[in-house]
């Protein structure tokens, strides 16, 4: 394999492991609260993607407008999701908790099959993106940097919030201790509320600008990223975003690189990433950088 190849790969890789990261983030944001995984994560991915496509197709906004206005859109989803079917069940069997988070993630998939139908849908993408920059005998697609930036900023500013502000604070005091926490007068529910808020903002940004990578969207499109989100967030350690962000790239690097050394191992690609998840399981339960953390009762 030649040089120029070989930095492809790198660059492809980075961009691939930035979405995983942060889609990951919300799985290990939400587990460290509440050691719940929050299976519709990948359903909050697939409808940022979704609300991007009808705010150009139907209300003809500009593209950064129609950007903003899915974030924000999905945030609300991700929040609802929180009050609907996990509040009621804060004090209830760890199991039924995830037996909704299941229920929730096939709700989401049929509702958006119904609505936005199960044809594929191609994706706008801005001219800007698409621009092809030659450095030295690599071909670089500006896409390929403006995701990493992205995701980078993203998640420098999801640090900063959680340990430089007092809900930040508030959010790490519950990831150790709910009931005390909730004691000392901070607003246990709305706390929970702004994770899952941030963690759906952070998802469907991952889809939007999967969207612009393959540039096709359809209510199914978040099941395998989720899946590899959720490896990712195991890989690294669930509950720590830095191990979020390194399973995320780790996952990217790997996935990226094993096929580009063995072709013919292509269409074995989604199966590198389950293997993985089974050896880091058997080997180191917690991830890379994760700590033993209790089971809340």
């Amino acid at each position: 394999m030649s040089l120029e190849m070989f930095v492809q790969h790198l660059c492809n890789a980075t961009t691939l492991g930035s979405l995983y990261a942060l889609t990951a983030i919300g799985y290990t944001m939400v587990y460290g609260i509440l050691r719940l995984i929050n299976f519709a994560h990948g359903d909050i991915f697939m409808l940022g993607a979704y609300f991007v496509f009808f705010g150009g197709a139907l209300f003809a906004l500009p593209w950064g407008v129609a950007v903003i206005g899915a974030i924000i859109l999905s945030t609300a989803c991700g929040i609802m999701v929180d009050r609907v079917a996990y509040r009621p069940l804060r004090d209830a069997p760890r199991i039924s908790a995830l037996i909704s988070s299941i229920g929730v993630s096939f709700l989401i998939e049929n509702l958006a099959i119904v609505i936005f139908t199960a044809i594929p849908r191609p994706v706008h993408q801005p001219e800007w993106l698409s621009q092809v920059f030659l450095v030295g005998g690599v071909r670089i697609l500006s896409l390929t940097l403006v995701v990493p930036a992205i995701s980078f900023l993203l998640v420098a500013g999801l640090l900063w919030i959680v340990y430089k502000t007092k809900p930040g604070l508030a959010m790490r005091a519950i990831s150790k201790d709910i009931e005390t926490t909730r004691l000392m007068g901070v607003s246990v529910d709305k706390i929970i509320a702004l994770t899952f808020g941030l963690g759906s903002a952070l998802a469907a940004a991952s889809g939007i600008m999967w969207a612009l990578r393959y540039p096709q969207i359809n209510p199914l499109m978040g099941i395998f990223p989720g899946f590899k989100a959720f490896i990712a967030a195991v890989l690294g350690g669930i509950g720590s975003i830095q191990g979020a962000l390194i399973g995320g790239l780790l996952l990217g690097f790997i996935e990226i690189l094993v096929v580009a050394f063995l072709p013919a191992l292509s269409g074995y690609k989604d199966a590198f990433a389950f293997v993985l998840l089974i050896v880091i399981l058997l080997i180191k339960p917690t991830g890379l950088m994760g700590e033993k953390l209790e089971e809340k009762v």
